[in-house]
């Protein structure tokens, strides 16, 4: 029985027959029907029922988070002059899910030799910040130029990347105060950790003031919202929290004198510290060799990198270092045997040739004086009446009023990497090296030799201290620390009369003694001691420690020349300079 359709047209139904042309084409008409119903229910179920959830998908793949960091609070001297502060620099950073992990490792492979960064570097930052992450990574600063031309030149071969302008660290004076200041460099992942509120690329402080203030310097980051193109070209703002800058520190460092104290040491190994004898507040704290902290604001050269180690560790901050501190030492030896009430201020004694205790000869420091009193010990520097006074005393005394003086129990004024003096007592001496008290370790201890160790931070302490009427200063770095309670100094119980024979000392070895340079008349009368402190192997240390003027003392000066030999010869003539900048800044004439 034949089959047919049957049409309806406005007069009449028609009935066409079927060939078997007319069954297939019915049954492509069936498929494409089906294929047509299937399209329009997935349509439905992407569009109603899984339509927020695509659309949220869509606007991850066109929007990102851009990390906006925070400027940097300055540091500034106690006048108010910068010491470090910000310039505006280029920044490389990278959306990671603009690629495929696979294809960002060809990409940091050609992005290394153009930045100087390693790929496997690049390709950890990515890991760490994850590979489809909306948080744009910045994997260089301070870009150069001629970088900066070819990304420019090649910005098709590297999707997802992104130059921007943003401050960076800069120490406009470069090498002043490095030790103080320190130095800065992108949180590590053991920051991170440390630091859950640290964002990636952050940049802490690594040493220095910019360690010990970094909560108060880092600010707090910032970011927006941004909707980008196809080409990863930012379209629209949708979002933005403005960064917040970091606080300034205002330190009490002078940079004419700190200036003063760097050029003077030349970069020779040794430190200078200059006080305010009635504060503590520390003037100038320089160490040798130094460096430059703008090398740490971008990432540090191989070249630059084996020039700082081919120095004798110029991180190490000789200032807060202890030393042998030689004849500098024998204002607390002279203390000692006076407050003991063994000798009094105007007792004198034989000096010797040298004196021969169980068998062992300790010599003089040149010729004996003969008889003579404490003012004239200390302006000569006779070894063999400090022997003698160190051995009626006792080692506790002595040990005793050095760390009265603050000597063994000074604060490292916050910075990293410091340290204290020593001065071992014979029970300390048993524990630490388990060995007896010798009469020549009280007789070397009396000369600030043998086991006898101060920074040149305490030396500084020791001398104001005697400057300013027996009062043991604070040393602070930061400037709004100097008026504050705990920075009061504290009385260390020495005797007028004691104060006066040390100082009439201090002031013979300016006018009469090894320090006689100081009065050439380019600067008001001044008081000190010079130090040669023996070296075992090496060339002798030589040291300074003094205060000026004498009449009124302002500031304490202690200087440590590492194989320097004489302290006359080495150590007096920077503090010679650091007086003459001093006193000629206030317009005091000599």
């Amino acid at each position: 029985m034949a089959t047919g359709l049957s049409f309806v047209t406005k007069s009449r139904f028609i009935n066409v027959p079927l060939t078997r042309q007319s069954h297939r084409a019915i049954g492509l008409m069936g498929v494409a029907f089906l294929m047509i119903g299937g399209c329009g229910l997935r349509l439905v179920q992407l569009q109603l029922i899984e339509g927020a959830a695509h659309r949220e998908r869509a606007d991850q793949n066109r929007i990102t988070l851009m990390p906006i960091p925070a400027d940097r609070g300055n540091i500034v001297d106690r006048s108010g002059a910068l010491l470090a502060a910000n310039r505006l620099a280029r920044s490389v950073y990278l959306r990671p899910r603009e690629q495929s992990k696979e294809a960002w490792v060809n990409t940091a492979k050609r992005l290394a030799p153009i930045l100087k960064v390693p790929a496997e570097e690049i390709l950890e930052k990515l890991r760490q910040t994850g590979f489809r992450s909306a948080l744009s990574v910045r994997i260089s600063r301070d870009l150069s130029l001629s970088a900066f031309i070819t990304l420019a030149e090649q910005s098709t071969y590297f999707p997802g990347l992104e130059i921007r302008g943003e401050s960076t660290r800069y120490y406009p004076s470069g090498k002043l105060a490095a030790h103080v200041l320190g130095y800065i460099s992108e949180a590590t992942e053991k920051d991170l950790k440390a630091h859950p509120d640290y964002s990636m690329g952050m940049l802490v402080g690594q040493m220095g003031i910019e360690r010990l203030a970094n909560s108060k310097l880092q600010g707090v980051w910032g970011g927006e919202l941004v909707e980008v193109d196809a080409t990863g070209q930012q379209i629209n703002s949708l979002g933005l929290k403005p960064p917040v800058s970091g606080q300034s520190i205002r330190l009490t460092l002078d940079s004419n004198l700190q200036r003063t104290a760097e050029k003077a040491l030349a970069n020779r190994r040794g430190a200078v510290v200059v006080l305010d004898v009635k504060t503590g507040a520390v003037l100038a704290l320089a160490s040798g060799p130094t460096f430059d902290p703008n090398l740490f604001t971008r990432r540090i050269s191989k070249q630059d990198w084996q020039q700082l180690q081919s120095q004798e560790n110029p991180f190490l901050n000789r200032a807060l270092q202890g030393y042998p501190p030689g004849s500098t030492f024998k204002v607390v030896t002279a203390t000692a045997g006076i407050q003991s009430g063994k000798f009094s201020s105007d007792s004198t004694l034989m000096t010797y040739s040298a004196i021969n205790l169980g068998g062992h000869l300790f010599h003089e420091h040149g010729q004996s004086q003969g008889v003579i009193g404490f003012r004239d010990a200390l302006a000569f520097s006779s070894n063999t009446f400090f022997y003698q006074v160190g051995l009626a005393a006792g080692p506790e005394a002595i040990a005793k009023w050095g760390h009265k003086f603050g000597i063994g129990d000074v604060t490292n004024v916050g910075l990293s990497g410091g340290g204290y003096g020593m001065i071992p007592t014979p029970a300390q001496k048993e524990k630490l090296f388990k060995e007896p008290w010798y009469g020549g370790d009280t007789v070397s201890m009396s000369i600030g030799q043998g086991l006898v160790q101060t920074t040149p931070l305490e030396l500084a302490v020791t001398y104001a201290a005697i400057a300013n009427g027996g009062w043991r200063v604070k040393p602070h770095l930061l400037a709004d620390k100097s008026q504050t309670p705990s920075m009061r100094p504290q009385k260390i119980g020495i005797n007028p009369d004691t104060l006066a024979v040390i100082r009439a000392g201090l002031k013979a070895v300016v006018s009469e003694g090894t320090a006689r340079q100081l009065s050439d008349g380019s600067i008001p009368p001044t008081a000190g001691k010079t130090g040669t402190a023996e070296v075992v192997g090496q060339k002798d240390n030589a040291l300074f420690a003094g205060f000026a003027p004498f009449n009124n003392p302002q500031i304490a000066v202690a200087v440590v020349v590492e194989n320097g030999g004489f302290g006359a010869e080495s150590a007096v003539p920077i503090a010679h300079e650091i007086y003459k900048a001093y006193f000629k800044a206030k317009k005091v004439r000599p």
